[in-house]
């Protein structure tokens, strides 16, 4: 990825974050708020460390939860936090615990897709979901803290920590970037430019 482009991404999300944080002071019972926030920390948790984003994607599912307390219908919400668990699920090493989350996943996106049947953002998250597993197993199969998912070699010896830390962080991007596939950073960039709630395409 373009390390700019990163970049602008980084700031982008930091700020709908601050925004959305600065709006729930003056109205902490805004649905639409408390997802685009629980929707910039999950955009966020990509440019972080494995245990930071997983703390990040704990937060981010407890702003969704937090919305559908007070609007338990918000399909964005309910879609939101399958992808949490998913992001979630492709970070954590133990198969038993990435399946518990991966399932978890799976009962929210069909919850989605039950309210918006129609929704083709939803019916894919649920078909994706079902494949997770197995790119799950394959990338820490590989170790997601020693290589970049496909097996291909370091170019450098294991001890070089440089290669080691990038390629912990190429394997990090391949899982987290399938997670981000589903969300769609394009639609999530055009609602935070328009200052709109962040909601799915339907």
């Amino acid at each position: 990825m373009d390390t700019e482009a990163e970049f602008d991404r980084l700031l982008l999300f930091e700020q709908i974050r601050k925004d959305a944080e600065e709006t729930y002071k003056l109205n902490p019972l805004d649905a639409d708020d408390l997802t685009r926030w629980g929707g910039s920390l999950l955009e966020l948790a990509q440019f972080h460390s494995i245990s930071d984003s997983k703390q990040m994607i704990q937060d981010a599912i407890t702003k969704f939860e937090e919305a559908l307390l007070i609007d338990p219908k918000k399909d964005e919400a309910v879609w939101c936090i399958g992808n949490a668990y998913t992001s979630f699920a492709f970070l954590t090493p133990d198969e038993t615990e990435a399946k518990y989350n991966f399932d978890l996943a799976t009962k929210f996106f069909q919850q989605a897709v039950n309210e918006q049947p129609d929704n083709q953002h939803y019916l894919k998250s649920l078909e994706m979901t079902a494949k997770a597993p197995q790119l799950h197993a394959d990338v820490h199969k590989h170790g997601l803290g020693s290589q970049p998912m496909g097996g291909v070699e370091p170019s450098a010896p294991p001890s070089s920590k440089a290669v080691k830390n990038k390629k912990s962080s190429d394997a990090k991007y391949d899982a987290m970037g399938w997670v981000i596939l589903a969300i769609g950073v394009v639609t999530w960039i055009s609602f935070a430019k328009a200052n709109v709630p962040v909601s799915p395409p339907r």
